[in-house]
């Protein structure tokens, strides 16, 4: 079966041979810490993981300021978000148009019925006030992603604050999709809110900041009750040794998050005037990706795929359609190839 999402290099490979540049997942640019290399390395393979994740919640909890109660470990945010699906069994959602597809694609699968706030190209996809009149008491969950994937848009703390106190007015839960938050902003997000607020669910990973995307490895922030549920919800040893040492290493490993948004903030600017130049419509995302569309053009990702680039098509996004595109920032060497060989696909 071939992904619609990023990263699938496999089929990617059935149709360039060489060497292919990934842009079509957003990873930190720095790649993974060399001290998370050498924990998977460390690890016996004879032996069975944690099934509790006690050490690493433990460190999770430390760095994210909770207790170790209200951390749910899983393989991936895409298991966290299927296992909060089968946890919470919600009869209805509200989720934006464009974002992640899992959302969707987890809720269908346990009856949920979805619904959608419209994001509109001229406000640059962002979320404004306009969602709090849709958040109605007959909806059981309200489902965010902060920067939204695949505008990449930042949603208040303020706004976000507001949706929070309308869910609650509501009775319903609140998550909010943070993975590519430390990529995108400083700060602690909303974890400081947790404690006084039962029905907020936070996921996170360190699938982004460290980049790691092949050790399948996210966590979710709830009150200890859900985090319970949650862990019901699915088989036991759901996390390998290998990304149980992975993350206590990323949670010893301070500042590379940082250091990674930092470049991206330095190499953003360049690739999004340079898209610009060549005819996109690009969407100033403040995130480690960007949005873009070039009218006319549905086979984009065909044809940088033929000069052994990889970029994320959207159009199985809601609200978006074919000629609407997503690219990673990449290192500056990475990011002026992209602009040559789509510059020449254009002009072949």
């Amino acid at each position: 079966m071939i992904s619609i999402h990023g990263g699938d290099l496999v089929s990617a490979k059935e149709v360039y041979q060489g060497e292919i540049l990934d842009l079509s997942v957003n990873l930190n640019p720095l790649g993974p810490p060399p001290e998370v290399r050498a924990a998977v390395a460390a690890v016996s393979l004879t032996q069975y993981p944690d099934p509790a994740c006690r050490a690493l919640r433990r460190a999770i909890a430390r760095r994210d300021g909770v207790d170790p109660a209200q951390v749910f470990c899983g393989n991936g945010a895409a298991e966290v978000i299927f296992r909060l699906a089968l946890a919470l069994r919600p009869r209805s959602a509200l989720l934006t148009a464009p974002t992640f597809s899992e959302y969707e694609a987890a809720l269908t699968q346990v009856g949920c019925a979805c619904r959608f706030h419209p994001l509109h190209p001229a406000q640059n996809f962002d979320v404004t006030e306009t969602i709090l009149e849709d958040i109605r008491p007959d909806v059981d969950l309200v489902m965010l992603c902060n920067p939204n994937n695949p505008t990449g848009r930042l949603i208040s703390e303020n706004l976000l604050l507001q949706i929070l106190a309308r869910c609650e007015e509501a009775g319903a839960v609140l998550a909010v999709d943070e993975c590519f938050l430390p990529l995108a902003q400083a700060g602690p997000g909303l974890a400081p809110y947790l404690k006084d607020h039962p029905k907020l669910f936070l996921l996170r990973a360190f699938t982004k900041a460290y980049a790691v995307p092949g050790l399948r490895l996210g966590y979710g922030l709830c009150a200890p009750e859900l985090a319970a549920q949650l862990a019901a919800w699915g088989p036991c040893w759901n996390v390998s040794g290998p990304a149980q040492a992975a993350g206590l290493a990323c949670c010893e490993k301070t500042g590379w998050a940082e250091q990674g948004r930092e470049r991206i903030m330095a190499l953003r600017p360049a690739l999004l005037e340079g898209l610009e130049a060549l005819g996109c419509q690009v969407i100033p995302g403040q995130a480690n990706y960007l949005l873009f569309r070039l009218p006319g053009v549905p086979d984009l990702k065909d044809r940088l795929l033929r000069r052994g680039i990889l970029i994320r098509s959207c159009a199985n996004y809601r609200g978006l359609g074919p000629d609407w595109y997503r690219v990673a920032v990449g290192q500056k060497s990475e990011n002026e190839r992209l602009l040559a060989e789509l510059r020449n696909s254009l002009e072949a």
